[in-house]
């Protein structure tokens, strides 16, 4: 029996043991290991399915978060204006209301200062009646000697008062 070129026999019966054991992997072993092949194959191509459907998920969102970003900065703006708006109202409406008190204490200053000066000039007129009064009075008595001119100038000057509040 030599190494390199085996016998007949030896042939057959290793022939025989690979055909069996073909037939028994072939039967038995390769169905497992295709199966086996076969899940696994699957559980890769799901697997990517879902990292698809995971990155698309995730594009998703993103473009989500990006419209809500827009979103809050449209409403950002749109209340920043508002606020300003009021501000503005709010601004305008005080200086109208301090106009209208100014316009209100100027006013009253004005009748307060018209009351007072009215007084003054009542004042003033009545001292000088009392003046003119003291002053005629020292006249008339040492103009005036006799009674009877001192009724005649009464009587003259009770008519012309009585006159003048008729018109007055």
């Amino acid at each position: 029996m030599s190494l390199v070129t085996p016998d007949f026999g030896l042939l057959f019966w290793m022939v025989i043991i690979f055909g069996v054991v073909f037939f028994i992997l072939a039967k038995f072993g390769f169905p497992v290991i295709t199966g086996m092949v076969r899940k696994r194959s699957d559980h890769i191509e799901e697997s990517l399915k879902k990292a698809q459907q995971a990155q698309e998920a995730l594009e998703n969102l993103t473009q989500e978060g990006r419209k809500i970003i827009e979103e809050a900065k449209v409403q950002q703006g749109r209340i920043l204006k508002e606020a300003t708006r009021t501000r503005d109202q709010i601004i305008a409406e005080a200086r109208q209301k301090a106009q209208e008190e100014a316009d209100k204490i100027v006013e009253h200053a004005k009748i307060q200062i018209a009351a007072e000066r009215e007084s003054a000039m009542r004042d003033i007129c009545r001292r000088v009646s009392l003046i003119s009064v003291k002053v005629a009075e020292k006249i008339v008595r040492k103009e005036l000697d006799s009674s009877e001119q001192q009724l005649a100038l009464i009587d003259r000057l009770v008519d012309e008062c009585a006159k003048s509040d008729l018109r007055n």
